[in-house]
């Protein structure tokens, strides 16, 4: 049995100008890219290579419509070599980017069930410009596609990056909410990763140090204030990281599962869909199942929040820890109606079994209701 593996080589510089010139970016490269960081970054550098902007063509979650029109533009170009800086709708697009047939009339949805073999004659080179995805080193992209008011994701092989590559200069611009959405999406690939069956002796190293980075890491900027994470950056950067190679082995579960319909019909950022969840989902876990590995994930989160090993004490310390940054809507301020319910949980179960293998114990469509009506 299969039970680990990191598929890209990983970099970490101070200076986008150190990979650039390491990495000897220039003709036959193709960036993808936001159109503010060209201009603080790239522009100086005079770089002979080519740009695409992301933001061009919308903002928020990469959606079909989106990708085909990227898609599009990239035929104008000869590249060898995709270059991805950015946060995770540039990286999850970045990835399709390497396949042979990249045009605005490729089937992208054959292309997410499998129906087209997904073919890679590029190098893809991914930076992170936020401290959560992970996906740098992870063979996964998900794509919004509009009209099904929902993601699919897409595993493959050929979707790992060639080289991932940690640059510090990138994260100590993020804005606070950011920072914070796209760190707790770290925070919760480490759990979902360490409950996930797939999880082993070699994944746990990672996930476990992953969370404890972050946790420890929010109880700092708790007490020293919100700038003081461009102190501790570089942590988060390598938690993110850790998280990802740990769920890129194992996957992860019900917590993005059920978030899923939530970003693509009322289009909620990734990570703040995901925080909705977490503890809804954990408590759910324990109710179900309280002596497996949750247990085990309890005490370790105790330890580090410094509270009582009970369930209940441990989730809501991490609701008061996380909701001191972040306010937890009730899903209805964000326009979910009740009706809504039953047609998500049904979407879930539909869409997105791939996940669904990954939980900590089995969810049916009664279970994820239960969890909708419970935050709604």
């Amino acid at each position: 049995m299969l039970l680990f593996k990191c598929k890209p080589t990983i970099y970490n510089f101070e200076a986008f100008s150190e990979f650039a010139e390491e990495f000897e970016v220039g003709e036959g490269d193709l960036v993808l890219t936001l159109s503010f960081l060209y201009d603080k970054v790239f522009k100086p550098l005079n770089l002979k290579c080519n740009y695409i902007f992301q933001d061009k063509y919308g903002l928020g979650e990469p959606t079909d419509e989106m990708v085909n029109s990227i898609f599009k533009e990239a035929q104008e170009f000869n590249y060898k070599r995709v270059i991805a800086v950015g946060g995770g709708t540039v990286i999850d697009i970045a990835k399709l980017m390497t396949h042979s047939d990249v045009s605005e009339d490729i089937d992208l949805y054959g292309l997410f069930t499998k129906k087209i073999p997904f073919n890679k004659n590029k190098k893809l080179v991914i930076i992170p410009t936020t401290c959560g995805t992970g996906s740098e080193v992870t063979n996964i992209s998900i794509v919004g596609f509009i009209k099904k008011n929902t993601k699919f994701g897409l595993a493959a092989e050929e979707l790992y990056a060639d080289d991932a590559v940690l640059i510090t200069e990138f994260l100590q611009t993020l804005p606070f909410k950011p920072f914070m959405t796209s760190s707790i999406d770290a925070l919760i690939h480490g759990i979902e990763s360490y409950l996930a069956p797939k999880s082993n002796a070699y994944t746990e190293l990672y996930s476990l140090r992953a969370i404890r980075i972050i946790l420890e890491g929010y109880l700092e900027i708790a007490e020293k204030g919100k700038e003081y994470r461009n102190e501790i950056m570089n942590n988060f950067a390598i938690a993110s990281n850790y998280a990802g190679i740990a769920f890129s082995n194992t996957g992860v579960g019900a917590v993005h599962a059920i978030s899923y319909p939530l970003s693509g019909k009322y289009h909620v950022a990734h990570g703040e869909a995901n925080y909705q969840f977490l503890t809804e989902v954990l408590r759910t876990y324990y109710n179900m199942d309280s002596e497996g590995k949750i247990k085990e994930l309890n005490t370790y989160l105790s330890t580090i929040l410094d509270v009582k090993d009970d369930a209940e004490v441990v989730y809501e310390k991490i609701d008061e820890i996380l909701g001191n940054f972040l306010y937890k809507k009730k899903l209805s301020e964000y326009g979910m109606q009740q009706n809504d319910i039953d047609e998500f949980a049904g979407l879930v179960i539909e869409t997105q079994q791939r996940l669904l293998k990954n939980n900590y114990v089995p969810f049916d469509k009664s279970i994820i209701s239960s969890v909708y009506k419970n935050l709604f």
